[in-house]
């Protein structure tokens, strides 16, 4: 998820006013797309209030109940009734049991709606639907798969930053969901949490002026009088916060993408309402680059049967990584592909999140993390090293409090999107890029279409690097805060003999001792020495000899630390 939380009222103006100064810029020869992503960082800097979410997590605990259960496949069916904001559904789902006396069946699911009946392989059973629990009595031996069908009709309640929506723009009915992090049983019965992943098919019956969008591939479209039913199914694992509905007077197009070993073409579909059809066209059109990119440097796209797809929808603080069919804000297409960083963020959530999942939202930096450094490197490939140092800069100008391995309730803060990203920086900084892309291509490959956790991550890191790790995963995962250094330095020349004596503090609060790998530069007047140091101490002088006196010493040059420094 990409959440940018600029569009408030107060920046309307600005913004407008904005775009179009960045459109002219990025017409102009001389202004390169680093530039402008410096210019567009300084300029919302201050509007950017991403570093507390606007909700709780609701639910931080699984039910007992819920982790005996192994749900294997959803089979969903909504009726939409846009103008009275209501549905009409049944979700069948089937799954197994480690304990066959089970004498009551739990899933997660809001209680405001009308429950008409509840079957157990097909026999009608009781049930109390209570604090968003709803508690089926089983009656009857379970053995092997079992199957729960549950018929229910209303209205859904506002859940998390969307949950399920009946929504309007210009006069246009635009349905759509956004369940993360455990939202998705505001509007079906689950397992709503992400570890729990499972097969899907879902129908979508809305007006025949409607098309309905979901994720996987469409199987058929059947219109019965003046209302059209669309089915959905994915053929690899999902997670139910990343299962969508949209459902609009969409114009439709295509666009495709071979693999990287020539073998499949990929459908990548957009679905725009038709003011900003146009528009959509321009910035959609890097969507082949980009997972092409993600494809070649950590394995094929994980869902190359089915498809990408992007869908227009009205939530209006940024972007969400549905598996197969990102959805996007509709005030953030404007025709002039200023918002790349979004997409690229989102398809890279299709390596990082929805294939590779999280064992628990505890975890949530290696979804959010790990997409925002791909920005990074997305960067680094098509505009440079300076686009990724520009990039590294900008995200440690943020408040970034807090641990990433244990966020609290407030899952979606600056220090889960930019801490994370550094810590993947850093990582690479440390153990090289040879070893780092391996460990990335390792990680995917092992947990692909299942769920990882920071420690699955870090036995990944160390089976590759054959290096030890607890210590950087402690010190940057699990603690607070960042490095922050104060310096000194003074030179001497004995003869032929020249050396710089450096002084070197760290002066944070909040954790005692870092221990990293530093990279100072001594800048003399034609040229530039780099050295590496490796600090373990709170305090620590070095001597470095050298053929001339430097002008200056410069710490962490190449910005590969996340870390501040003042000379004294």
């Amino acid at each position: 998820m990409r959440s940018l939380l600029l569009f408030c009222t107060i920046i309307v103006v600005a913004t407008t006013l904005f775009f179009n100064l960045t459109g002219a810029l990025w017409k102009t020869k001389n202004f390169i797309p680093e530039q402008i992503n410096n210019i567009k960082s300084k300029y919302f800097l201050n509007h950017i209030q991403s570093s507390k979410s606007v909700f709780r997590l609701q639910k931080a605990k699984v039910n007992e109940k819920q982790k005996l259960l192994d749900i294997l496949h959803y089979k969903l069916s909504f009726d939409l009734f846009p103008e009275e904001r209501k549905f009409d559904a049944s979700a069948t789902i089937t799954a197994t049991t480690r304990q066959n006396e089970m004498d009551t069946i739990q899933f997660d699911f809001y209680d405001n709606y009308k429950i008409n009946s509840v079957e157990i392989n097909g026999r009608l059973t009781d049930f109390v639907s209570k604090n968003k629990i709803i508690s089926i009595r089983n009656n009857y031996p379970i053995t092997d798969t079992f199957e729960v069908k549950i018929d229910y009709s209303g209205s859904p309640e506002r859940a998390g930053f969307s949950g399920f929506s009946f929504s309007k723009i210009n006069g246009t009915s635009l349905v759509y969901t956004l369940s993360e992090p455990t939202y998705a049983s505001s509007w079906f019965p689950c397992n709503d949490f992400p570890v729990d992943k499972a097969l899907l098919d879902i129908w979508i019956t809305n007006d025949s002026s409607q098309v309905s969008v979901s994720n996987g591939i469409l199987v058929d479209v059947e219109q019965k009088g003046s209302r059209t039913t669309y089915h959905w199914k994915t053929s690899y694992p999902i997670s139910t916060y990343l299962i969508a509905l949209y459902s609009s007077d969409y114009v439709n197009f295509n666009d495709q993408y071979i693999s990287i070993d020539n073998r499949d073409t990929m459908a990548i579909k957009y679905y725009v309402l038709a003011n900003d059809y146009q528009n959509a066209k321009i910035d959609f059109e890097e969507h082949p680059k980009i997972i092409k990119y993600f494809a070649e440097t950590f394995g094929e796209y994980p869902f190359i049967k089915e498809k990408y797809g992007v869908a227009e929808f009205l939530w209006q603080l940024g972007a969400m990584e549905h598996q197969t069919i990102t959805g996007v804000a509709s005030n953030i297409l404007g025709g002039k592909k200023f918002f790349e960083d979004i997409y690229v963020h989102e398809v890279a959530h299709h390596w990082w999140g929805d294939a590779v999942g999280p064992k628990s939202w505890n975890d949530i930096w290696l979804n959010e993390g790990f997409s925002t450094y791909c920005e990074a490197l997305f960067d680094e490939h098509f505009y440079g090293t300076s686009a990724l140092q520009s990039k590294m800069v900008n995200l440690r100008m943020s408040d970034l409090d807090g641990s990433l391995i244990n966020p609290g309730s407030f899952l979606f803060t600056q220090t889960v999107y930019n801490k994370g990203a550094w810590v993947l920086h850093m990582l690479r900084w440390e153990l090289g890029d040879k070893i780092f892309f391996e460990i990335l291509r390792k990680y995917y490959d092992k947990y692909k279409y299942s769920n990882a956790s920071t420690d699955d991550f870090r036995r990944i890191c160390e089976l590759v690097s054959g290096i030890e790790l607890t210590h950087f995963f402690d010190q940057w995962v699990k603690n607070v805060g960042m490095i922050e250094l104060s310096y000194d330095w003074a030179t001497e020349q004995f003869g032929d003999s020249c050396f710089t004596f450096l002084e070197i503090n760290q002066e944070q609060k909040e954790y005692e001792e870092y221990h990293f790998s530093l990279e100072i530069a001594l800048q003399y007047e034609n040229n530039i020495e780099y050295r590496r140091l490796f600090i373990n101490k709170k305090a620590m002088q070095f001597r470095l000899s050298s053929k001339q006196i430097p002008d200056d010493v410069l710490i962490d040059p190449k910005n590969n630390l996340l870390i501040i420094s003042q000379q004294k």
